[in-house]
Parts: structure tokens; C-alpha cells; sequence
């Protein structure tokens, strides 16, 4: 089928639709200059996957953690959103889109004005301490992990 013909249907799909959900996944995210996760070559290729558990109980695991996280900031401290999160956006704007759901953390979403997004996977732009449950930005974390710093115990401005 040709494209422009499968983009005026699109349209036209949208146009006639009552309500619209969206889903999200990294795709959308790698226009913005964020790597994909699964990919040869992506975060699941360089870092291992640190559970709950073994992020509690291994410093290892945490320094493993970290490592893969300060990769993941420094992506996405300079990412914007780019004309697919914006029209989404739009289509939320215009009362089509009634929800969107989204495999990404990047909260490029909401840097593009969508509201009622779901994060499937949860949010980069949030940190939660493990040991008293405080609740940080980012940006507070990412000022040790660009200093190299891994180790939260070592954070003493946080703790």
C-alpha cells in the first residue's frame, strides 16, 4: 500500500475516532536521542538487569545499577521532545487522545504538554531512597552520578 495513502487513512481514522488511546514504547523515544534499551548495542547488551532484591543486597549490584542510570541521565538530560510527542500532545489537546501509555521513563511526554500518561515502566525523572523512601529529582542524583559518585552511601547531601 502506498504510504501517503496509509497516512490518509490514518487520518482519517483519527478524524472519525470517539477516543484514542496511544502506546508507547522506545521508538518514539530514539528521534530524541535515547537509546534503545534492546537493541545490539543497547543498555540490555552493556549492563546486566539488577533486581529489587539484588539491588538491596549487592554493592555490586548497586554500582551496576548506578552505572547503567548515569548512562541513562546523561541521555536524557538533553533529550526533547520531538513531532511525534507533540502530536500526541495535540490529539490530547483536541479531547481525541484519552489516555496515552508509554513503555519509556524519559518523561519526554509530559515535556511535550500530554497529561494523563501512564509510565508502565516508571519514571527516570524520580528517585526513590531505598533506605528512608524520600522521594528525589533527578537532576539532585545526577549531579553525583556526573561526578562519578556511584554509591548512594556516599551521597551525603542526600542522606
Amino acid at each position: 500500500m502506498d504510504y501517503i495513502l496509509r497516512i490518509q487513512q490514518a487520518v482519517t481514522l483519527l478524524k472519525e475516532a470517539k477516543r484514542i488511546t496511544a502506546f508507547t514504547g522506545a521508538g518514539v523515544s530514539t528521534e530524541s536521542g535515547i537509546s534503545d534499551f534492546r537493541s545490539p548495542g543497547g543498555v540490555w547488551d552493556r549492563y546486566g538487569i539488577v533486581t529489587f532484591q539484588e539491588f538491596l543486597s549487592s554493592h555490586e549490584a548497586r554500582m551496576e545499577y548506578w552505572s547503567m542510570k548515569k548512562e541513562l541521565f546523561l541521555e536524557m538530560k538533553h533529550a526533547k521532545p520531538n513531532k511525534a510527542y507533540s502530536a500526541l500532545a495535540s490529539l490530547e489537546e483536541m479531547k481525541k487522545l484519552d489516555c496515552l501509555i508509554t513503555q519509556n521513563i524519559d518523561g519526554l511526554h509530559q515535556d511535550a504538554g500530554s497529561m494523563n500518561v501512564i509510565e508502565l515502566h516508571g519514571t527516570n525523572r524520580k528517585a526513590i531512597c531505598a533506605k528512608c523512601g524520600k522521594l528525589w529529582p533527578i537532576e539532585e542524583i545526577g549531579v553525583f552520578l556526573e561526578s562519578g559518585n556511584l554509591d548512594p552511601n556516599y551521597w551525603p547531601k542526600l542522606l
